[in-house]
């Protein structure tokens, strides 16, 4: 696959990211209408699943920036290692946190998960409107540069902004109305 390919295909992982999110916030306003309907059952599931994705979507987006910055060798400005500096650990922390079904992650994962979605949000507006002056910027590492530009407004931080909306979402629910599970370390 050419980087061009996996452009379009990292693209639309994000599309689906934001199809994700909203989804996920649609069932838990019609759970919450009707909790005995269709949609709570299907929120019940993505509950259950919801630290299992939340990794998964850090898991692909950290993969996803090693490829555009080591194969494709995009240069990654200071605004994309901050993206990075929020992202990267969440793929090691979620899978933990994943494993031992610890909903309390929330107030580990979403804090730094937000302050990586204001950094992609930040780029995210930069790029799509590129004649503005950002003290980030240099000549050498510009912020503005759309490497990837698909649909004509997916860009890098854009995708970035959809994984950490989607994995700060995922992160709430599991937190919100995942099932209460005996912490290991208080039995010993």
């Amino acid at each position: 696959m050419s980087t061009a390919d996996f452009s379009v295909f990292f693209a639309l992982l994000s599309l689906a990211c934001w199809a994700g999110t909203a989804a996920t916030l649609v069932l838990w306003v019609t759970s919450r209408l009707e909790p005995d309907g269709e949609a709570a059952a299907v929120f019940g599931d993505v509950v259950r699943f919801a630290l299992w994705l939340a990794w998964l979507v850090a898991m692909v987006t950290t993969l996803g920036s090693l490829y555009f910055s080591e194969v494709a060798h995009f240069t990654p400005c200071k605004l994309c290692w901050y993206q990075r500096i929020a992202m990267y650990p969440l793929s090691i922390v979620l899978l933990v946190a994943a494993f031992r079904r610890d909903r309390r992650i929330a107030w580990y994962v979403v804090p730094v998960a937000a302050i990586g979605a204001l950094f992609a949000a930040y780029q995210t507006q930069l790029q799509a409107f590129p004649h503005q002056h950002s003290s980030f910027c240099t000549l050498n590492e510009p912020c503005t540069v759309r490497y990837v530009w698909e649909f004509g407004f997916v860009s890098l931080p854009f995708m970035a902004l959809a994984a950490f909306a989607f994995v700060i979402t995922m992160t709430v629910v599991a937190a919100r109305y995942g099932p209460e599970v005996p912490d290991v370390l208080e039995e010993s």
